[in-house]
C-alpha cells in the first residue's frame, strides 16, 4: 500500500509539472523545461524502476517464506502420522526458485501427502498450480509425479514416474519435493497495483514526450513567425519615414494650403501616416518586451504636467465626434517614479480603446483620479459601449485577442493595444484590471500606481524591463 501511495503520489507530482511547464515558452525556458522534464523523467523512471524491484523481490521473500511454512507443517503431520520425529535441521530446503524439497526421515504416502500439501497451501492462500514428487530409497528416484491446479472446475492431472522433472536429493534418504511451474506468475499477480502504476506511468511519459514535441514545433513556428512580423515592420520604417517627408512637404506647399480638396487629402495622408507607424511602433515595442532587451527610462514624473496634454488632446478627439469627455484630475500636484514615455503610452492606449469601444450614438467616456489610503494613484478610464463578458475580462489583455462582435467589424485593430499595456504595468509594478461599472453599460480600466514624494530634479538610471 504505501508503495502504491508513493508511486500514485510521483505521478500526481509530475502532472502537476507537466501542467506547469506549459505555461510559458518565451526566450530560453523552453529549453529549462526541456532539461527539467528529463531530469523529472529520469527520476520517475528510476524511482519505478527501483519499486518494482522492491516489490518483485518482496514478493519472492514473501513466497518463500509462505512455503517454507507450508511445508514445514506437511513434514510435522507426516511426522505424526507416522509416529516419528524429524530430523534436528534442513527440513525444507529450496534447491532453487521454484523447486523445494522436504526431509521427513519416514516412509511417504502419496495421497496423504497431496491431502496434507493442499490443506497447508489453501490456509496460507498459496493458491498456484505445484508439481510434487517422492524419493524411492529403493530405486533412488523419484517415482510419483503428480501435477495439482486451483482451477475449481478442472480434474487434477496426474504424471507418471517417466513424465517428473524433478531432480533427487543426494543428502536425504526419505523425502519429497515441490516444484511450482507458476510461481512467476503468482508473483506478478501479487503485484497487480505496481502494474497498473508502471503502465499509467508509462502512459504519462508518453503524454509528455508528445506534449514536448508539440511543445518543440509551436517554438519553431512561433519564431519564424515573430522573425517575420520583425523583418516586415523594420522594412516599414523606410517607406514610412519616406511618406512622412513627403506628407509634410505636400501639407506646407502654399498651393495646397489654398486649396481646400488638396489640403484635405494632405491632411488624410499624414493621418494614415501616423496610424500606420503607431502601429509599426506597438509592434516594435511589443517584440523588444518580449525579447527582454527594452528599457524603462524611469524619472520623477509630475502627473498633472502629463495627464493635461493627453486630456486636451482626448477631448478634441471626443468633440470631432460628437462624444463628450468628462474628467477628473487631481487637484494637488501628484508625482509617479516611472517611465514617462510608457505611461503616456498606456493612458493613451486605454483612452483609445475606451473610444473606439463606445456607442456611437451618444458618444461618452470618463477618466477619473483618487488617492487611496496606500498613497496610490487609482486613475478609471470607463466607456458606455457594450461593456466586457466577465469570463473574457482576463482574456482581453492577451497577445492578439479581441473580444467577439459577431458580424460586426466596425472597429480596427490587431489586439496588441491592451496587451501592450499590461506588459508595461508588469515591468513597472503597476496594476491594471478590467471591471464591470457599479452601474449601467460598458467597461472600466483601472490603473493603479504609487506615487513618491521625491522632488522632480531626481533622474534614476535606466532599468532593463
Amino acid at each position: 500500500m504505501l508503495k502504491g501511495t508513493v508511486n500514485t503520489l510521483l505521478i500526481v507530482s509530475f502532472a502537476r509539472f507537466a501542467n506547469v511547464i506549459f505555461v510559458d515558452m518565451q526566450g530560453n525556458k523552453l529549453k529549462w523545461v526541456l532539461f527539467l522534464g528529463l531530469i523529472v523523467l529520469a527520476g520517475i523512471i528510476g524511482t519505478q524502476a527501483y519499486w518494482i524491484s522492491m516489490s518483485w523481490s518482496q514478493g519472492e521473500e514473501d513466497f518463500s517464506k509462505k512455503t517454507h511454512l507450508a511445508l514445514y507443517k506437511v513434514a510435522q503431520a507426516l511426522a505424526a502420522i507416522n509416529h516419528s520425529e524429524l530430523p534436528p535441521r534442513d527440513i525444507v530446503r529450496q534447491q532453487s526458485s521454484n523447486y523445494f524439497v522436504v526431509n521427513t526421515e519416514s516412509e511417504i504416502e502419496a495421497e496423504t501427502l497431496e491431502y496434507l500439501l493442499r490443506r497447508e497451501f489453501d490456509r496460507l492462500q498459496l493458491n498456484l498450480d505445484f508439481e510434487y514428487a517422492i524419493f524411492d530409497c529403493y530405486t533412488e528416484d523419484m517415482v510419483y509425479g503428480g501435477y495439482c491446479t486451483y482451477a475449481p472446475d478442472e480434474q487434477t492431472p496426474t504424471i507418471d514416474e517417466a513424465e517428473t522433472q524433478l531432480p533427487p536429493e543426494e543428502d536425504f534418504t526419505y523425502y519429497f519435493g515441490v516444484k511450482f511451474p507458476t510461481r512467476s506468475n503468482h508473483i506478478w499477480g501479487e503485484m497487480q497495483l505496481v502494474v497498473f502504476l508502471s503502465a499509467l506511468l508509462l502512459l504519462v511519459l508518453a503524454f509528455f514526450v508528445y506534449a514536448m514535441s508539440v511543445m518543440m514545433r509551436q517554438k519553431r513556428s512561433s519564431e519564424l513567425q515573430k522573425d517575420f512580423i520583425n523583418n516586415m515592420t523594420h522594412e516599414f520604417k523606410t517607406p514610412l519615414s519616406t511618406i512622412r517627408i513627403a506628407a509634410n512637404v505636400f501639407q506646407r506647399d502654399e498651393q495646397v494650403g489654398t486649396n481646400p480638396r488638396l489640403k484635405r487629402y494632405a491632411d488624410i495622408i499624414y493621418e494614415q501616416y501616423e496610424r500606420l507607424n503607431n502601429q509599426v511602433e506597438k509592434v516594435l515595442q511589443i517584440a523588444r518586451i518580449e525579447e527582454g532587451n527594452f528599457e524603462l527610462k524611469r524619472e520623477v514624473v509630475d502627473l498633472n504636467g502629463l495627464l493635461q496634454p493627453l486630456v486636451s488632446a482626448t477631448q478634441i478627439r471626443m468633440e470631432e465626434r460628437g462624444g463628450v469627455f468628462h474628467y477628473e484630475l487631481p487637484k494637488v500636484g501628484l508625482r509617479a517614479y516611472a517611465d514617462p514615455l510608457h505611461l503616456t503610452n498606456i493612458l493613451h492606449s486605454l483612452l483609445d480603446n475606451a473610444i473606439k469601444y463606445g456607442h456611437s450614438e451618444n458618444l461618452r467616456v470618463d477618466l477619473t483620479s483618487s488617492v487611496n489610503d496606500q498613497s496610490q494613484l487609482s486613475i478609471k478610464i470607463r466607456d458606455y459601449g457594450p461593456g466586457i463578458p466577465a469570463e473574457l475580462r482576463e482574456r482581453i489583455f492577451e497577445k492578439f485577442y479581441r473580444q467577439p462582435t459577431g458580424d460586426r467589424h466596425d472597429v480596427k485593430g490587431f489586439g496588441l493595444g491592451l496587451y501592450y499595456v499590461q506588459q508595461i504595468c508588469k515591468a513597472q509594478g503597476w496594476s491594471v484590471t478590467a471591471q464591470a461599472p457599479d452601474s449601467g453599460p460598458g467597461a472600466v480600466f483601472h490603473l493603479t500606481l504609487p506615487l513618491t514624494k521625491a522632488p522632480i530634479a531626481q533622474v534614476a538610471e535606466p532599468v532593463a524591463g
